[in-house]
């Protein structure tokens, strides 16, 4: 059974800094291409980056790029995002995602930006 366990999250100031972090039990993680996705209040899941399994290729939405960073450890089985620079609107419950899409993902860790 695949499971993606998320932890990092937490309450932040705007401007603050938060890194996730995503356990992954998968034997096959080191070529399962990864996600990051959120999914703010009364809102559906949005993907927010991606990355290839090798770690070479990433990808970002507009809205984060350029704040967000995505990376891995394959050697760990871990996924991370670094997010940086955060404002309230990134208030989301953040989840890890097998693939490019928004499924199957974990159960997430909440991210709340306020003063």
């Amino acid at each position: 059974e695949f499971q993606l366990v998320e932890s990092g999250g937490g309450l932040v100031q705007p401007g603050g800094s938060l890194r996730l972090s995503c356990a992954a039990s998968a034997l096959s993680f080191s070529t399962d291409d990864m996600s990051w996705v959120r999914q703010a209040p009364g809102k559906g899941p949005e993907w927010i980056s991606g990355i290839s399994g090798d770690g070479n290729f990433r990808r970002y939405k507009a809205a984060v790029k350029g704040r967000f960073t995505i990376s891995r450890d394959n050697a760990k089985n871990m996924l991370y995002l670094q997010m940086n620079n955060l404002i309230p609107e990134d208030t989301a419950v953040y989840s890890c995602a097998k693939g490019w899409g928004i499924d199957p993902r974990g159960q997430g860790t909440q991210v709340t930006v306020s003063s």
